[in-house]
């Protein structure tokens, strides 16, 4: 099976995202630079693997690597996250009213609920004789 590169930055980035490993990486810089050597401490594999999953963090443009002397910073680039953000903007007319409906009915329960004094009983079926 052949795997197809993205072409364009959302495409991209969406595919960087979609590994819970790049998205760990992506946190861990969240809080600052850090050396390819301090990413790969929390995960059980070998270097070659973790230096993969940032080559795929640079393609999208979400990370860049620099140069210290022998120190080799990664830094955690947000502007894609951004166009990400705006492009699920996009469809937050679709769930907020769902989320609003389901609000009002949590609300109706609990209303529901204070009237009756708690949760209320099943009656068991009785049985026949």
């Amino acid at each position: 099976m052949v795997q197809q590169i993205p072409t364009d930055s959302l495409s991209r980035t969406l595919a960087a995202l979609a590994d819970p490993t790049r998205r760990a990486i992506l946190a861990r810089l969240a809080t600052g630079e850090a050396s390819v050597t301090e990413l790969a401490a929390p995960f059980e594999m070998s270097m070659p693997a973790v230096s993969k999953h940032l080559r795929v963090l640079e393609r999208a443009r979400l990370i860049t690597r620099s140069r210290e002397a022998q120190w080799r910073p990664c830094t955690l680039e947000a502007g894609p996250l951004k166009e990400v953000a705006d492009w699920v903007e996009q469809y937050r007319r679709f769930w907020e009213p769902r989320l609003d409906r389901l609000g009002e009915y949590l609300h109706q329960l609990k209303a529901r609920e204070g009237k009756h004094g708690g949760k209320q009983k099943r009656s068991r079926p009785r049985e026949r004789a």
